[in-house]
């Protein structure tokens, strides 16, 4: 029996705060959610708001499924009230999709409490709601809320509620963590009990992390043969999030060997996660499992050198499964074999010595307060120094800046840089918001008429760290700089005890990486 995944992103993780998709970005993740291989997406709440409604209008023109099946979502009817009058209802069905999921309480505390209603009416309403979609030929879903504190508090009325939503024709009964605060002993023993209960029917699970055991709990009641479960993507959700997919899937994929995507599709979870983050624009966390950048990403000397030997020494899965990759970062805690491999990776000549060297430079440097791990372009000059190159694309005479306030409280900097490049003096001045901005724009100019792809390189991110604030304003400063091109972005340093100076290392060795990649293959090693 297969397992499915059912993908809630866009309604439940939707509800995380600091997320705010548009139509266009609904429509955009669930088509990416198809082209990962899920088997169910639930595309919102028709009827709660003016955004759902347009997403499933458009959704019937411009989603073309080739795996999923699109899921409307909803509650019962209201307490006390008819079905055949019910707005809710009649939305769900205006939505026009194959399968609607309908949530009703399983709590008797919140029937009472929160519906205001007795328990006899919160059974009829989950009852009625499911007769009445399945005699429109819809196919139905029921998500049992709050139903592991309900079954804890009152299992008769929770399985009550079961049984109507069984009775009325519901395909799934999907069990609730809806406050996300049941460890996976107990979500174990509670599955245990239902099953037994209902021996015929196909269960499902929905996950909230509030106590981080979402995924621990999906995959315990895999095991224990629930059929369906339900996440996000990455793990968006309200609160803390629900069960995060991203880790879920191949958990189930890689570690118990289910088939829950089709074939050649788990290598394009790393992809679709980081496309996904990109639309809801919160970044990823880099050490998310699996997908993140640094789940492969290998940092100490012993793990580095055995990984040199065995790919699989230190990664408890190969990464490619996932769309992700190995990577070695250099650090005063790296070895050779991180210098080594990145030496190859940028076709440079290194032999084991050299290597030597060059991790006694960086572990040197990283006491001064340098951090290679996130400045890979500084680390490729230092490789490049060490076998004998000299930068001369251009050399520093001189550069001078200041900031201008002026009458209308505008703030400018000005800077002037004074180059040689091939030979000929260049001096050019640049305005900027600020005195960074404006040595860029000064350099610029510069190299322009002897590099003209330089504009084809864009300072991306800039960050300062102090590294010893107890000398104040004359502390050693750190500055972090983020150049990319087209194809790819690097990382460079600058560390000084002036934060200009500091700022023109890291600026001018960007500017060289990317001027040294313009060049090709045949350039100057």
């Amino acid at each position: 029996m297969k397992t499915e995944i059912y993908d809630t992103t866009l309604r439940d993780g939707s509800q995380q705060e600091g997320i705010s998709l548009t139509v266009g970005d609904k429509l955009r993740i669930a088509s990416l959610l198809d082209e990962l291989g899920v088997d169910y997406v639930e595309g919102g709440w028709p009827g709660a708001n003016p955004k759902d409604d347009e997403f499933f209008n458009r959704a019937k023109k411009e989603l073309d499924f080739g795996t999923a099946t699109l899921v409307a979502f909803g509650s019962t009817r209201r307490p006390r009230g008819t079905v055949a009058n019910d707005p809710q209802l009649r939305a769900l069905l205006a939505a026009e999709t194959e399968i609607i999921c309908i949530v009703g309480k399983s709590w008797d505390y919140h029937v009472l409490e929160a519906l205001r209603t007795d328990l006899d009416e919160g059974v009829r309403m989950v009852e009625e709601s499911i007769y009445h979609l399945r005699n429109y030929d819809r196919r139905v879903f029921f998500d049992a809320e709050h139903f592991f504190d309900g079954f804890r508090t009152n299992p008769e009325f929770a399985l009550r509620i079961l049984q109507a939503a069984t009775d009325a024709g519901a395909e799934r009964l999907v069990l609730c963590d809806t406050n996300g605060g049941t460890l996976p002993s107990g979500i174990l023993t509670t599955i245990g009990r239902v099953q037994k209960a209902f021996p015929e029917s196909q269960l499902g699970v929905h996950f909230h992390d509030d106590v981080g055991c979402a995924v621990a709990s999906s995959l315990v009641a895999v095991d224990a043969g629930v059929r369906q479960v339900q996440g996000c993507i990455n793990g968006y959700g309200e609160r803390t999030g629900n069960a995060d997919l991203s880790t879920l899937i191949p958990d189930l994929a890689l570690k118990m060997g289910l088939a829950v995507l089709p074939e050649g599709r788990l290598e394009l979870l790393g992809p679709v996660a980081h496309h996904v983050a990109e639309v809801v624009n919160i970044a990823l966390d880099p050490h998310h499992p699996y997908v993140g950048t640094s789940a492969f990403t290998h940092k100490a000397g012993l793990h580095t050198s055995a990984l040199a030997r065995r790919p699989d020494a230190y990664e408890h899965e190969d990464p490619t499964q996932v769309g992700n990759h190995t990577r070695m970062v250099v650090s005063e805690l790296a070895g050779r074999a991180s210098v080594l491999s990145e030496a190859n990776k940028l076709g440079l000549e290194v032999n084991s010595e050299t290597a030597a060297v060059i991790l006694e430079q960086v572990k040197d440097l990283e006491h001064k307060g340098y951090h290679f791990e996130a400045a890979g372009g500084s680390f490729e000059l230092l490789m490049r120094k060490a076998l004998g190159w000299e930068q001369d694309l251009f050399e520093l005479e001189s550069f001078r800046v200041f900031t201008d306030r002026r009458a209308n409280e505008e703030i400018v900097a000005e800077a002037t840089v004074k180059v040689v490049v091939d030979g000929e003096r260049v001096v050019t001045t640049g305005e900027g918001v600020g005195p960074v901005h404006a040595l860029d724009q000064a350099l610029r100019a510069a190299l322009r008429n002897a590099y003209p792809g330089i504009d084809r390189l864009r300072l991306t991110d800039y960050r300062v760290r102090v590294l010893d604030s107890s000398h104040g304003t004359g502390a050693m400063v750190r500055v972090l700089l983020e150049t990319s091109d087209e194809d790819e972005t690097w990382g460079t340093i600058g560390v000084h005890e002036n934060v200009i100076e500091a700022s023109w290392d890291a600026l001018t060795e960007g500017l060289i990486i990317g001027l040294l990649r313009q060049q090709g293959p045949g350039r100057p090693v």
